[in-house]
Protein backbone atom coordinates (compact mmCIF):
# COMPACT_ATOMS: atom_id res chain seq x y z
CA UNK A 1 0.00 0.00 0.00
CA UNK A 2 1.39 3.30 -0.96
CA UNK A 3 2.35 5.89 2.03
CA UNK A 4 1.73 2.91 4.49
CA UNK A 5 4.31 4.89 6.49
CA UNK A 6 1.85 7.64 7.45
CA UNK A 7 -1.12 4.98 8.38
CA UNK A 8 -0.36 4.36 12.36
CA UNK A 9 -4.03 3.81 13.31
CA UNK A 10 -7.14 1.07 12.49
CA UNK A 11 -9.27 4.47 11.46
CA UNK A 12 -6.31 5.61 8.50
CA UNK A 13 -6.33 2.25 7.70
CA UNK A 14 -9.92 2.04 7.24
CA UNK A 15 -10.07 5.30 5.39
CA UNK A 16 -7.11 4.47 3.21
CA UNK A 17 -9.35 1.66 1.76
CA UNK A 18 -7.47 -1.09 3.21
CA UNK A 19 -8.60 -4.15 2.39
CA UNK A 20 -8.03 -7.58 4.14
CA UNK A 21 -6.89 -10.57 2.00
CA UNK A 22 -5.18 -13.72 3.01
CA UNK A 23 -1.97 -14.91 1.68
CA UNK A 24 -2.93 -17.38 -1.03
CA UNK A 25 -4.94 -14.39 -2.43
CA UNK A 26 -2.18 -12.07 -2.40
CA UNK A 27 -0.07 -14.50 -3.78
CA UNK A 28 -2.41 -15.18 -6.71
CA UNK A 29 -3.33 -11.62 -7.01
CA UNK A 30 0.65 -10.72 -7.72
CA UNK A 31 1.39 -13.55 -10.08
CA UNK A 32 -1.21 -12.75 -12.13
CA UNK A 33 0.00 -9.25 -12.42
CA UNK A 34 3.29 -10.39 -13.01
CA UNK A 35 2.25 -13.11 -15.76
CA UNK A 36 0.41 -10.32 -17.80
CA UNK A 37 3.42 -8.28 -17.30
CA UNK A 38 5.58 -10.47 -18.39
CA UNK A 39 7.88 -10.48 -15.67
CA UNK A 40 10.17 -13.34 -14.65
CA UNK A 41 8.83 -14.74 -11.40
CA UNK A 42 11.62 -17.14 -10.49
CA UNK A 43 14.97 -15.14 -11.37
CA UNK A 44 17.72 -17.03 -11.58
CA UNK A 45 16.15 -20.45 -12.01
CA UNK A 46 17.80 -22.12 -15.03
CA UNK A 47 16.08 -25.29 -16.67
CA UNK A 48 12.30 -25.30 -14.98
CA UNK A 49 11.29 -22.51 -17.57
CA UNK A 50 8.87 -25.34 -19.05
CA UNK A 51 8.39 -27.39 -16.13
CA UNK A 52 8.31 -26.74 -12.34
CA UNK A 53 7.94 -23.10 -12.78
CA UNK A 54 4.75 -23.76 -14.87
CA UNK A 55 3.50 -26.44 -12.28
CA UNK A 56 4.31 -23.90 -9.31
CA UNK A 57 2.31 -21.30 -10.83
CA UNK A 58 -0.33 -22.89 -11.41
CA UNK A 59 -0.73 -24.09 -7.50
CA UNK A 60 -0.22 -21.16 -6.36
CA UNK A 61 -3.37 -19.58 -8.76
CA UNK A 62 -5.17 -22.46 -7.59
CA UNK A 63 -4.20 -21.40 -3.61
CA UNK A 64 -2.70 -24.84 -3.41
CA UNK A 65 -0.41 -25.74 -0.17
CA UNK A 66 3.15 -27.42 -2.20
CA UNK A 67 5.40 -30.28 -1.85
CA UNK A 68 8.72 -29.77 -3.90
CA UNK A 69 10.09 -33.29 -4.43
CA UNK A 70 13.52 -34.01 -5.68
CA UNK A 71 16.65 -35.17 -5.14
CA UNK A 72 19.55 -33.05 -3.84
CA UNK A 73 20.69 -29.76 -5.15
CA UNK A 74 17.50 -29.36 -7.31
CA UNK A 75 17.10 -25.79 -6.26
CA UNK A 76 13.97 -26.99 -4.07
CA UNK A 77 14.60 -24.20 -0.85
CA UNK A 78 15.40 -21.66 -3.68
CA UNK A 79 12.31 -21.69 -5.31
CA UNK A 80 10.40 -21.50 -1.51
CA UNK A 81 12.63 -18.52 -1.11
CA UNK A 82 11.41 -16.85 -4.30
CA UNK A 83 7.86 -17.22 -3.48
CA UNK A 84 8.61 -14.12 -1.21
CA UNK A 85 8.88 -11.83 -4.24
CA UNK A 86 4.86 -12.64 -4.76
CA UNK A 87 3.75 -11.25 -1.62
CA UNK A 88 2.80 -7.61 -1.37
CA UNK A 89 6.12 -5.52 -0.61
CA UNK A 90 4.48 -4.27 3.21
CA UNK A 91 0.86 -5.75 5.08
CA UNK A 92 -0.21 -3.82 8.39
CA UNK A 93 -0.36 -5.57 11.58
CA UNK A 94 -1.67 -4.97 14.69
CA UNK A 95 1.07 -3.26 16.82
CA UNK A 96 2.34 -5.98 19.71
CA UNK A 97 0.69 -8.78 17.91
CA UNK A 98 2.98 -12.03 17.95
CA UNK A 99 0.45 -13.59 15.42
CA UNK A 100 0.94 -10.96 13.12
CA UNK A 101 -2.89 -10.38 13.48
CA UNK A 102 -4.51 -8.28 10.43
CA UNK A 103 -6.35 -5.11 11.88
CA UNK A 104 -9.63 -6.13 9.93
CA UNK A 105 -9.67 -9.40 10.57
CA UNK A 106 -7.55 -10.35 14.00
CA UNK A 107 -7.75 -14.12 15.07
CA UNK A 108 -5.60 -13.98 18.58
CA UNK A 109 -7.39 -13.42 21.93
CA UNK A 110 -4.43 -10.00 22.01
CA UNK A 111 -5.95 -8.90 18.80
CA UNK A 112 -9.33 -9.06 19.78
CA UNK A 113 -8.61 -7.71 23.15
CA UNK A 114 -6.74 -4.71 21.90
CA UNK A 115 -9.21 -3.62 18.93
CA UNK A 116 -12.07 -3.91 21.50
CA UNK A 117 -10.04 -1.55 24.11
CA UNK A 118 -8.92 0.55 22.08
CA UNK A 119 -11.28 0.34 18.65
CA UNK A 120 -10.54 3.10 16.17
CA UNK A 121 -7.47 4.06 17.67
CA UNK A 122 -5.39 0.65 17.43
CA UNK A 123 -2.15 1.10 16.63
CA UNK A 124 -0.83 -0.31 13.32
CA UNK A 125 2.57 -1.26 12.05
CA UNK A 126 3.62 -2.51 8.83
CA UNK A 127 5.36 -6.11 8.15
CA UNK A 128 7.88 -6.19 5.15
CA UNK A 129 7.46 -9.02 3.11
CA UNK A 130 11.25 -10.40 3.89
CA UNK A 131 10.08 -10.53 7.24
CA UNK A 132 7.24 -13.05 6.07
CA UNK A 133 9.36 -16.12 5.79
CA UNK A 134 9.56 -18.94 7.58
CA UNK A 135 12.01 -22.17 7.26
CA UNK A 136 12.29 -25.08 9.34
CA UNK A 137 14.88 -27.67 8.88
CA UNK A 138 12.86 -31.02 9.69
CA UNK A 139 14.72 -32.95 12.03
CA UNK A 140 14.36 -36.29 14.35
CA UNK A 141 14.31 -33.64 17.61
CA UNK A 142 11.57 -31.47 16.46
CA UNK A 143 8.97 -31.37 18.72
CA UNK A 144 4.76 -30.33 18.50
CA UNK A 145 5.88 -27.32 20.90
CA UNK A 146 8.46 -25.84 18.40
CA UNK A 147 5.67 -26.17 15.38
CA UNK A 148 2.20 -25.73 17.30
CA UNK A 149 2.89 -24.74 20.87
CA UNK A 150 2.63 -25.48 24.76
CA UNK A 151 1.57 -23.92 28.06
CA UNK A 152 4.06 -21.83 29.12
CA UNK A 153 4.52 -21.99 33.66
CA UNK A 154 6.66 -18.98 33.37
CA UNK A 155 4.14 -16.89 31.62
CA UNK A 156 1.00 -18.17 33.94
CA UNK A 157 3.08 -17.11 36.45
CA UNK A 158 4.06 -14.13 35.98
CA UNK A 159 0.78 -12.69 34.17
CA UNK A 160 -0.81 -14.78 37.56
CA UNK A 161 -3.44 -16.72 35.15
CA UNK A 162 -4.72 -20.12 35.47
CA UNK A 163 -3.14 -22.78 33.24
CA UNK A 164 -7.14 -22.40 31.68
CA UNK A 165 -6.71 -18.83 30.42
CA UNK A 166 -5.60 -19.13 26.65
CA UNK A 167 -2.98 -15.90 27.50
CA UNK A 168 -0.93 -18.70 28.91
CA UNK A 169 -0.14 -20.57 25.71
CA UNK A 170 3.52 -19.92 24.18
CA UNK A 171 3.17 -20.31 20.55
CA UNK A 172 5.24 -22.31 17.93
CA UNK A 173 6.73 -21.58 14.51
CA UNK A 174 3.98 -22.20 12.68
CA UNK A 175 1.29 -20.14 14.36
CA UNK A 176 3.39 -17.41 14.54
CA UNK A 177 4.02 -17.75 10.87
CA UNK A 178 0.08 -16.39 10.21
CA UNK A 179 -0.04 -14.59 7.28
CA UNK A 180 3.48 -15.90 5.81
CA UNK A 181 5.39 -18.56 3.68
CA UNK A 182 6.05 -21.47 6.06
CA UNK A 183 8.58 -24.01 4.61
CA UNK A 184 9.68 -27.26 6.15
CA UNK A 185 12.88 -28.81 4.36
CA UNK A 186 13.33 -32.30 4.67
CA UNK A 187 9.59 -33.47 5.44
CA UNK A 188 10.19 -36.81 5.80
CA UNK A 189 12.61 -36.75 8.41
CA UNK A 190 9.74 -35.55 10.14
CA UNK A 191 8.60 -37.67 13.04
CA UNK A 192 5.18 -39.75 12.22
CA UNK A 193 3.83 -37.99 15.23
CA UNK A 194 4.50 -34.67 14.66
CA UNK A 195 3.37 -34.84 10.94
CA UNK A 196 0.03 -35.78 12.42
CA UNK A 197 0.31 -32.46 14.01
CA UNK A 198 0.09 -30.61 10.52
CA UNK A 199 -3.59 -32.26 9.64
CA UNK A 200 -6.02 -30.00 10.58
CA UNK A 201 -3.74 -27.01 10.28
CA UNK A 202 -3.38 -28.05 6.29
CA UNK A 203 -7.37 -28.87 6.17
CA UNK A 204 -9.22 -27.43 7.84
CA UNK A 205 -6.24 -23.91 8.92
CA UNK A 206 -6.82 -24.49 12.41
CA UNK A 207 -4.79 -25.61 15.46
CA UNK A 208 -5.31 -27.52 18.86
CA UNK A 209 -2.85 -26.77 21.78
CA UNK A 210 -3.17 -29.24 24.83
CA UNK A 211 -6.45 -29.36 25.97
CA UNK A 212 -7.42 -25.70 24.96
CA UNK A 213 -10.74 -25.24 22.86
CA UNK A 214 -8.73 -22.94 20.36
CA UNK A 215 -9.61 -22.58 17.26
CA UNK A 216 -7.20 -19.97 15.19
CA UNK A 217 -7.82 -20.06 11.52
CA UNK A 218 -4.36 -19.56 9.80
CA UNK A 219 -3.44 -18.28 6.96
CA UNK A 220 -0.18 -19.58 5.86
CA UNK A 221 0.96 -20.49 2.34
CA UNK A 222 2.91 -24.01 3.06
CA UNK A 223 5.81 -24.93 1.05
CA UNK A 224 7.62 -28.73 2.23
CA UNK A 225 10.59 -29.76 0.21
CA UNK A 226 11.68 -33.60 -0.07
CA UNK A 227 13.98 -36.15 -0.95
CA UNK A 228 12.71 -39.56 -2.71
CA UNK A 229 15.76 -41.07 -1.32
CA UNK A 230 14.04 -40.25 2.31
CA UNK A 231 11.01 -42.26 1.61
CA UNK A 232 13.38 -45.10 2.07
CA UNK A 233 16.29 -44.40 3.86
CA UNK A 234 15.50 -42.28 6.97
CA UNK A 235 11.72 -42.21 7.16
CA UNK A 236 8.75 -41.01 4.89
CA UNK A 237 5.48 -38.64 4.61
CA UNK A 238 2.57 -40.22 6.04
CA UNK A 239 -0.14 -41.35 3.84
CA UNK A 240 -2.78 -38.63 4.91
CA UNK A 241 -0.07 -36.01 5.26
CA UNK A 242 0.95 -36.43 1.70
CA UNK A 243 -2.99 -36.30 1.03
CA UNK A 244 -3.61 -33.30 2.88
CA UNK A 245 -0.82 -31.27 0.23
CA UNK A 246 -2.41 -30.30 -2.39
CA UNK A 247 0.30 -29.89 -5.03
CA UNK A 248 3.36 -32.21 -5.34
CA UNK A 249 5.45 -31.04 -7.78
CA UNK A 250 8.78 -32.73 -8.83
CA UNK A 251 11.74 -30.87 -9.96
CA UNK A 252 14.98 -32.22 -11.99
CA UNK A 253 18.29 -31.85 -12.51
CA UNK A 254 19.73 -29.35 -15.68
CA UNK A 255 18.59 -31.41 -19.14
CA UNK A 256 21.44 -30.14 -20.94
CA UNK A 257 25.08 -29.27 -20.40
CA UNK A 258 24.44 -25.85 -21.32
CA UNK A 259 21.88 -24.77 -18.60
CA UNK A 260 23.88 -26.34 -15.76
CA UNK A 261 27.02 -24.30 -16.84
CA UNK A 262 25.11 -21.36 -16.57
CA UNK A 263 23.75 -22.28 -12.99
CA UNK A 264 27.39 -22.72 -12.08
CA UNK A 265 28.82 -19.54 -13.31
CA UNK A 266 25.62 -17.82 -11.78
CA UNK A 267 26.77 -19.81 -7.79
CA UNK A 268 30.26 -20.02 -8.66
CA UNK A 269 32.06 -17.47 -6.04
CA UNK A 270 34.86 -16.37 -7.91
CA UNK A 271 36.30 -13.33 -5.95
CA UNK A 272 37.57 -10.20 -7.86
CA UNK A 273 41.65 -11.09 -7.47
CA UNK A 274 40.91 -14.48 -8.54
CA UNK A 275 39.52 -13.48 -11.81
CA UNK A 276 42.60 -10.75 -12.40
CA UNK A 277 45.08 -13.60 -12.24
CA UNK A 278 43.66 -16.98 -13.43
CA UNK A 279 41.25 -16.88 -17.13
CA UNK A 280 40.30 -19.48 -18.16
CA UNK A 281 38.79 -21.68 -21.96
CA UNK A 282 35.30 -22.11 -22.44
CA UNK A 283 36.37 -26.12 -22.70
CA UNK A 284 36.87 -25.57 -18.93
CA UNK A 285 33.58 -24.73 -17.84
CA UNK A 286 31.88 -27.90 -20.17
CA UNK A 287 34.63 -30.18 -18.53
CA UNK A 288 33.47 -29.20 -15.07
CA UNK A 289 29.71 -30.14 -16.28
CA UNK A 290 30.32 -33.07 -18.44
CA UNK A 291 31.78 -34.04 -14.55
CA UNK A 292 28.51 -34.29 -13.00
CA UNK A 293 26.44 -35.52 -16.28
CA UNK A 294 29.25 -38.48 -15.58
CA UNK A 295 28.93 -38.81 -12.38
CA UNK A 296 24.74 -38.90 -12.57
CA UNK A 297 25.35 -42.43 -14.86
CA UNK A 298 28.37 -43.54 -13.47
CA UNK A 299 27.67 -47.16 -12.42
CA UNK A 300 30.18 -46.18 -8.99
CA UNK A 301 27.60 -43.45 -7.88
CA UNK A 302 24.26 -43.96 -5.84
CA UNK A 303 21.58 -42.92 -8.41
CA UNK A 304 19.38 -42.72 -5.97
CA UNK A 305 21.16 -40.18 -4.19
CA UNK A 306 21.62 -37.84 -6.96
CA UNK A 307 24.26 -35.78 -7.82
CA UNK A 308 23.49 -32.07 -6.78
CA UNK A 309 24.40 -29.16 -8.76
CA UNK A 310 26.17 -27.90 -5.51
CA UNK A 311 29.56 -30.45 -6.87
CA UNK A 312 29.78 -28.54 -10.12
CA UNK A 313 29.87 -25.09 -8.45
CA UNK A 314 32.61 -26.22 -5.83
CA UNK A 315 34.23 -27.92 -8.49
CA UNK A 316 35.08 -24.93 -10.42
CA UNK A 317 35.99 -22.65 -7.48
CA UNK A 318 38.08 -25.68 -6.36
CA UNK A 319 39.82 -25.40 -10.35
CA UNK A 320 40.16 -21.50 -10.25
CA UNK A 321 41.60 -21.79 -6.87
CA UNK A 322 44.28 -24.48 -8.40
CA UNK A 323 45.28 -22.00 -10.81
CA UNK A 324 45.47 -19.46 -8.62
CA UNK A 325 47.52 -21.30 -5.98
CA UNK A 326 50.01 -22.36 -9.15
CA UNK A 327 50.65 -18.80 -9.61
CA UNK A 328 51.15 -17.74 -6.50
CA UNK A 329 53.63 -20.47 -6.13
CA UNK A 330 55.12 -19.45 -9.46
CA UNK A 331 55.02 -15.17 -8.37
CA UNK A 332 53.20 -15.13 -11.82
CA UNK A 333 51.25 -12.09 -12.23
CA UNK A 334 48.49 -13.89 -14.53
CA UNK A 335 47.65 -17.63 -15.62
CA UNK A 336 45.12 -19.62 -17.22
CA UNK A 337 43.65 -23.06 -16.33
CA UNK A 338 44.72 -26.15 -17.09
CA UNK A 339 43.37 -29.86 -17.61
CA UNK A 340 46.19 -30.77 -14.78
CA UNK A 341 44.80 -28.03 -12.60
CA UNK A 342 42.09 -30.07 -12.57
CA UNK A 343 43.23 -32.23 -9.70
CA UNK A 344 42.18 -29.41 -7.24
CA UNK A 345 38.69 -30.99 -8.33
CA UNK A 346 38.79 -34.29 -7.06
CA UNK A 347 37.89 -32.86 -3.28
CA UNK A 348 35.24 -31.61 -4.65
CA UNK A 349 33.63 -34.74 -6.73
CA UNK A 350 34.51 -37.24 -3.06
CA UNK A 351 32.33 -35.21 -1.00
CA UNK A 352 29.72 -34.98 -3.30
CA UNK A 353 28.92 -38.40 -4.49
CA UNK A 354 27.19 -41.32 -2.15
CA UNK A 355 29.14 -44.10 -3.96
CA UNK A 356 27.58 -47.90 -3.94
CA UNK A 357 29.06 -51.11 -2.74
CA UNK A 358 31.58 -51.31 -6.05
CA UNK A 359 32.17 -47.58 -5.78
CA UNK A 360 33.57 -47.89 -2.22
CA UNK A 361 35.67 -50.78 -3.55
CA UNK A 362 37.28 -48.35 -5.65
CA UNK A 363 37.91 -45.56 -3.30
CA UNK A 364 36.27 -41.80 -3.60
CA UNK A 365 39.41 -40.71 -4.69
CA UNK A 366 40.22 -43.33 -7.65
CA UNK A 367 36.06 -42.54 -8.63
CA UNK A 368 36.78 -39.39 -8.21
CA UNK A 369 39.76 -39.25 -10.85
CA UNK A 370 37.82 -41.59 -12.99
CA UNK A 371 35.00 -39.17 -13.30
CA UNK A 372 37.35 -36.59 -14.65
CA UNK A 373 38.80 -39.10 -17.17
CA UNK A 374 35.53 -39.94 -18.25
CA UNK A 375 34.71 -35.68 -18.39
CA UNK A 376 37.98 -35.42 -20.91
CA UNK A 377 37.37 -38.47 -22.80
CA UNK A 378 33.17 -37.25 -23.74
CA UNK A 379 34.51 -33.57 -24.36
CA UNK A 380 37.41 -34.65 -26.30
CA UNK A 381 35.16 -35.65 -29.40
CA UNK A 382 33.77 -32.34 -29.86
CA UNK A 383 37.17 -30.71 -30.85
CA UNK A 384 39.29 -34.14 -32.00
CA UNK A 385 38.35 -36.82 -34.62
CA UNK A 386 36.83 -39.87 -32.94
CA UNK A 387 40.98 -41.71 -32.38
CA UNK A 388 38.81 -45.01 -32.83
CA UNK A 389 38.28 -44.58 -36.50
CA UNK A 390 41.95 -44.94 -36.79
CA UNK A 391 41.87 -48.20 -35.08
CA UNK A 392 43.02 -49.89 -38.30
CA UNK A 393 44.24 -47.33 -39.89
CA UNK A 394 46.82 -46.10 -38.08
CA UNK A 395 48.82 -44.50 -41.03
CA UNK A 396 45.75 -42.26 -41.22
CA UNK A 397 45.69 -41.49 -38.04
CA UNK A 398 46.37 -37.49 -36.77
CA UNK A 399 47.57 -38.91 -33.86
CA UNK A 400 50.41 -41.04 -35.64
CA UNK A 401 53.24 -38.48 -35.22
CA UNK A 402 52.78 -38.23 -31.55
CA UNK A 403 51.91 -41.60 -30.65
CA UNK A 404 55.34 -42.58 -32.42
CA UNK A 405 57.21 -40.12 -30.60
CA UNK A 406 56.13 -42.06 -27.78
CA UNK A 407 56.71 -44.72 -28.98
CA UNK A 408 60.11 -44.06 -29.37
CA UNK A 409 60.21 -44.08 -25.74
CA UNK A 410 60.22 -40.62 -24.98
CA UNK A 411 58.32 -39.68 -21.82
CA UNK A 412 56.71 -35.88 -20.60
CA UNK A 413 56.38 -35.20 -17.24
CA UNK A 414 53.71 -32.25 -16.45
CA UNK A 415 54.03 -31.18 -12.84
CA UNK A 416 50.77 -29.42 -11.44
CA UNK A 417 52.95 -26.33 -10.07
CA UNK A 418 54.56 -25.71 -13.35
CA UNK A 419 55.30 -22.24 -13.93
CA UNK A 420 53.71 -21.42 -17.30
CA UNK A 421 57.29 -20.89 -19.32
CA UNK A 422 58.21 -24.36 -18.59
CA UNK A 423 54.32 -25.67 -19.63
CA UNK A 424 54.26 -24.18 -22.57
CA UNK A 425 58.07 -25.88 -23.17
CA UNK A 426 57.34 -29.00 -22.48
CA UNK A 427 54.17 -29.29 -25.04
CA UNK A 428 55.73 -27.72 -27.66
CA UNK A 429 58.65 -30.13 -27.48
CA UNK A 430 56.30 -32.90 -28.15
CA UNK A 431 56.38 -33.59 -32.09
CA UNK A 432 53.09 -33.24 -33.58
CA UNK A 433 51.21 -32.06 -31.21
CA UNK A 434 51.45 -27.88 -31.91
CA UNK A 435 50.62 -29.29 -35.64
CA UNK A 436 47.55 -31.48 -34.82
CA UNK A 437 45.63 -28.57 -32.79
CA UNK A 438 47.23 -25.89 -35.74
CA UNK A 439 44.77 -28.56 -38.42
CA UNK A 440 41.88 -28.36 -36.57
CA UNK A 441 41.94 -25.65 -34.54
CA UNK A 442 44.07 -22.69 -36.73
CA UNK A 443 43.73 -19.19 -36.07
CA UNK A 444 42.70 -19.78 -32.16
CA UNK A 445 44.24 -17.25 -30.03
CA UNK A 446 47.40 -18.71 -28.15
CA UNK A 447 46.29 -19.32 -24.64
CA UNK A 448 43.35 -21.81 -26.36
CA UNK A 449 46.22 -23.39 -28.91
CA UNK A 450 48.00 -24.26 -25.47
CA UNK A 451 44.75 -25.53 -23.54
CA UNK A 452 43.71 -28.02 -26.36
CA UNK A 453 47.65 -29.79 -27.03
CA UNK A 454 47.51 -30.56 -23.06
CA UNK A 455 43.96 -31.80 -23.69
CA UNK A 456 45.03 -33.61 -26.56
CA UNK A 457 47.13 -35.20 -24.43
CA UNK A 458 44.86 -36.32 -21.79
CA UNK A 459 42.05 -37.27 -24.44
CA UNK A 460 44.96 -40.05 -25.85
CA UNK A 461 45.12 -41.11 -22.97
CA UNK A 462 41.74 -41.80 -22.13
CA UNK A 463 41.63 -43.50 -25.75
CA UNK A 464 44.67 -45.57 -24.71
CA UNK A 465 46.35 -44.47 -27.39
CA UNK A 466 49.45 -43.59 -24.74
CA UNK A 467 49.31 -43.77 -20.89
CA UNK A 468 49.67 -41.62 -18.20
CA UNK A 469 50.28 -42.17 -15.02
CA UNK A 470 50.09 -40.29 -11.72
CA UNK A 471 53.64 -38.94 -10.37
CA UNK A 472 53.36 -37.59 -6.81
CA UNK A 473 53.69 -33.86 -7.86
CA UNK A 474 51.77 -34.24 -11.09
CA UNK A 475 51.08 -36.37 -14.12
CA UNK A 476 53.63 -38.89 -17.02
CA UNK A 477 52.90 -39.33 -19.85
CA UNK A 478 54.62 -42.11 -22.08
CA UNK A 479 54.14 -44.73 -24.63
CA UNK A 480 51.45 -47.30 -23.55
CA UNK A 481 53.55 -50.43 -24.09
CA UNK A 482 56.47 -49.38 -22.78
CA UNK A 483 53.85 -48.97 -19.55
CA UNK A 484 52.20 -52.30 -19.75
CA UNK A 485 55.47 -54.23 -19.94
CA UNK A 486 57.31 -52.54 -17.48
CA UNK A 487 57.77 -54.73 -14.29
CA UNK A 488 58.37 -53.17 -11.07
CA UNK A 489 61.73 -53.27 -9.14
CA UNK A 490 62.22 -54.93 -5.64
CA UNK A 491 65.60 -54.74 -3.64
CA UNK A 492 67.00 -57.74 -2.42
CA UNK A 493 65.26 -57.20 1.08
CA UNK A 494 61.99 -57.58 -0.22
CA UNK A 495 62.67 -60.71 -2.39
CA UNK A 496 64.20 -62.59 0.63
CA UNK A 497 60.94 -61.49 2.96
CA UNK A 498 58.67 -62.70 0.25
CA UNK A 499 60.95 -66.14 -0.20
CA UNK A 500 60.12 -66.07 3.99
CA UNK A 501 56.92 -65.82 3.75
CA UNK A 502 55.83 -68.05 1.04
CA UNK A 503 58.24 -71.06 3.59
CA UNK A 504 62.08 -70.51 2.40
CA UNK A 505 63.61 -69.61 -0.68
CA UNK A 506 63.17 -71.29 -4.09
CA UNK A 507 66.04 -72.55 -5.97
Amino acid sequence: MKDHKNIKTLAQLKSAGYKFKTIKDELRANLIAKLKNKESVFEGIWGYEETVIPDLERAILAGHDVNLLGLRGQAKTRLARLMVNLLDEYVPVIEGSELNDDPLHPISRFGKDKIAELGEQTPITWLHRDERYTEKLATPDVSIADLIGDVDPIKAASLKLPYSDERVIHFGLIPRSHRCIFVINELPDLQARIQVALFNILQEGDIQIRGFKLRLPLAIQFVFTANPEDYTNRGSIVTPLKDRIDSQIITHYPKTLEIGKKITQQEANIREEQSRIVSGVEITKDLVEQIAIEARKSEFVDAKSGVSARLTISAYESLVAAAERRAIINQEKNTNIRISDFVGVVPSITGKVELVYEGQQEGPGIVAQNLVGKAIRSQFLNYFPDPDKFRKQKEKSPYKKITNWFGDGNTIDLLHDMGNAEYEKSLKAIPGLADLINEFHKGQEAPLKLFLMEFALHGLAEFSLISKHNLSSGLQFKDLLSSMFTMPKFDKEDTDEDDEMLGGKQN
